[in-house]
């Protein structure tokens, strides 16, 4: 039997329509029209398949702490660090993606912040979109996904979720929200904190805990981003003339990083700034 398409959101969907605090200067809603609206052009589809260096970076690094904890003892082998640019085939990547996560896997085997912990869950960071969590809100119900890295528990049960971070990324709180909205679904009834820990430089965030109030306004939210992006969608297919009114361009410095500068037709070049 085939079940009824619902509207979605994610944070990964929230940051596309309101950046951090600081970041809206960098922010371009056309980055979300190519992404939901046209990932399926060969132009659009070729770049989505292609991880940026961040990106990369990134999943490789997850990816690392991953194997480090398969098999626990290697965290205390000299060898370890090479034994994992090995499994990740590491040599095949640009040398900026080598340095910065061989840097990253020296300092884990340096600082394991997980070895001593009652890991529940901990992603390899390739997996394919999580199980959504159905959720009902007022009249409309909507399919909220959350992929988490890594949920250990506390001494006194308390649920950890752990986002890891690379580079500059800031540590944004309603992902951490988010989060938490997630494990209120998963784990009903138990104690959950969140925290974030960049993978390069150490900075371990203190942990963010909510109520069910804040959650339940955290859900509100996400639950009109479901509507809204669904409403955005249904005008691009009614009229794909009115892209750039639906999905508006920031035209300016973050066009120099935009993965959809090749293809966009606002895309300012640093000659012409």
């Amino acid at each position: 039997m085939r079940q009824n398409w619902l509207p979605f959101a994610s944070y990964n969907l929230w940051l596309q329509y309101s950046p951090p605090i600081g970041k809206e200067h960098l922010h371009c809603d056309m980055k979300r029209g190519f992404t939901k609206a046209r990932s399926k052009e060969p132009a659009v589809a070729a770049i989505l398949v292609s991880d940026s260096i961040p990106q990369r970076i990134g999943l490789l690094a997850q990816r690392g702490v991953y194997e480090f904890h398969q098999n626990s003892p290697m965290l205390h082998q000299q060898d370890a660090v090479e034994k994992i640019v090995e499994i990740l085939e590491l040599r095949k990547e640009s040398d900026l993606v080598q340095q910065r996560v061989l840097q990253i896997l020296t300092n884990y085997q340096q600082n394991p912040i997980l070895a001593e912990k009652k890991i529940i869950q901990l992603s390899r960071g390739d997996e394919d979109f999580p199980e959504p969590i159905l959720i009902k809100q007022g009249n409309q119900s909507f399919n909220f996904y959350a992929a988490i890295d890594c949920i250990f528990a506390e001494e006194d049960n308390t649920l950890h979720i752990l986002d890891f971070k690379t580079g500059h990324s800031d540590f944004d709180r309603r992902q951490g929200y988010i989060y938490l909205l997630a494990a209120s679904y998963w784990y009903p009834n138990q104690k959950a904190v969140v925290s974030f820990y960049n993978l390069e430089n150490g900075n371990w965030s203190e942990p963010i805990s909510a109520t069910s109030n804040i959650l339940q306004a955290f859900q509100i939210e996400l639950a009109l981003i479901a509507q809204r992006h669904q409403e955005d969608l249904r005008r691009y297919r009614k009229n794909s003339a009115d892209f750039s009114k639906i999905f508006p361009q920031n035209p300016g410095v973050s066009c120099r990083y935009c993965s959809f500068n090749s293809i966009c037709e606002f895309t300012i070049s640093e000659a012409s700034t």
